[in-house]
């Protein structure tokens, strides 16, 4: 399957702080908040939705393709993209324009504070999937410049191609008109709960009246596992026991690259959440969205110390 991945495309700036926010919050003063936190690390690494997706595909054997826009800053990144299997030929840089930027910083609970750039996504929407020369069969939605969030789901819609819609960090941004006239035509909705519970409050639909409009709806839960809801039905998908917590950043794309790649494969709903769940644990037990590495045997292996497969991910190893 030819998946084309949309989306935010960033250098990570990741930091630790060795307490708690929660505990430097007084309630009674939100209106006037002013915190500033002295973290004990600091690293740059490579990031942004698509590509992390990306990677954990390619990492499980795929060739996804990125349709982004980057700054002037980004040939390292690409070099590195391309070494390791992902297609980043429409990945355009904009002249005079950095790459954006992510902030994060990580708290001893893994609550995170996060500021983003837009930088060379600003204009992600001057791109048109109009312009292809080769339709894809399916394009991941991910968050971006808003504009883009926008145009990409109708141009799917205008040429009749798949689409799922990842808004995630882009929820707080878009209103309730905006997010149903996109989930209308998705074949997939894919957030956190959190973020479902902010759109259904900002729709007025629950998960209901979502799977009128959306085919399959996945809702990620952090260390409570996944749902998955599709055709009356509803599939729990459980963690994997990591082997050391390290850093967030990250996990929620892991599962989605694990996920996209078992629907490339036609692997079934329940099968394809699991593949997500240990590529997430991966990320999790690494600093940084795309420090995570395995080889497909040794993720073939692990997956079957917690999973049955039945023998489908020996296409992997073949």
């Amino acid at each position: 399957m030819d998946i084309l991945l949309t989306g935010s495309v960033a250098y990570d700036y990741l930091m630790t702080f060795p307490g708690l926010f929660k505990e430097q919050i007084l309630p009674e003063r939100l209106a006037s908040i002013s915190l500033s936190f002295l973290v004990d690390s600091m690293s740059k690494q490579r990031g942004g939705v698509a590509p992390n997706i990306a990677y954990t595909m390619a990492l499980l054997g795929e060739k996804p393709r990125i349709m982004a826009t980057v700054g002037e800053d980004f040939e390292d990144y690409r070099k590195w993209l391309d070494s390791k299997g992902v297609d980043t030929k429409l990945m355009q840089v904009i002249p005079g324009l950095y790459t954006a930027s992510f902030f994060a910083t990580t708290d001893q609970d893994s609550a995170q504070i996060a500021s983003f750039y837009p930088g060379a996504m600003g204009v992600a929407a001057s791109q048109s999937l109009k312009d292809l020369q080769n339709k894809p069969d399916l394009v991941i939605v991910s968050p971006n410049a808003p504009d883009a969030m926008m145009k990409f789901p109708a141009e799917c819609r205008e040429l009749g191609i798949d689409y799922l819609y990842d808004p995630s960090q882009q929820v707080p941004r878009l209103d309730g008109r905006e997010l149903t006239r996109d989930m209308e035509g998705a074949k997939f909705l894919l957030c956190n709960d959190y973020e479902f519970g902010l759109i259904s409050k900002k729709t007025g639909w629950d998960l209901k009246h979502i799977l009128r409009h959306v085919k399959v709806v996945v809702v990620t839960r952090g260390k409570e596992g996944a749902n998955l809801y599709t055709d009356g039905q509803e599939v729990f998908i459980p963690t994997v026991p990591e082997e050391e917590i390290i850093d967030p950043t990250g996990v929620g794309d892991a599962f989605r690259g694990g996920f996209l790649m078992g629907i490339s494969r036609s692997f079934d709903w329940k099968l394809c959440g699991e593949i997500g769940s240990l590529a997430a644990v991966y990320c999790l037990e690494q600093r940084g969205p795309q420090s995570h590495t395995y080889t497909r045997k040794e993720f073939v292996d692990r997956f079957r110390k917690h999973f049955d497969d039945g023998g489908k991910l020996d296409v992997l190893i073949d």
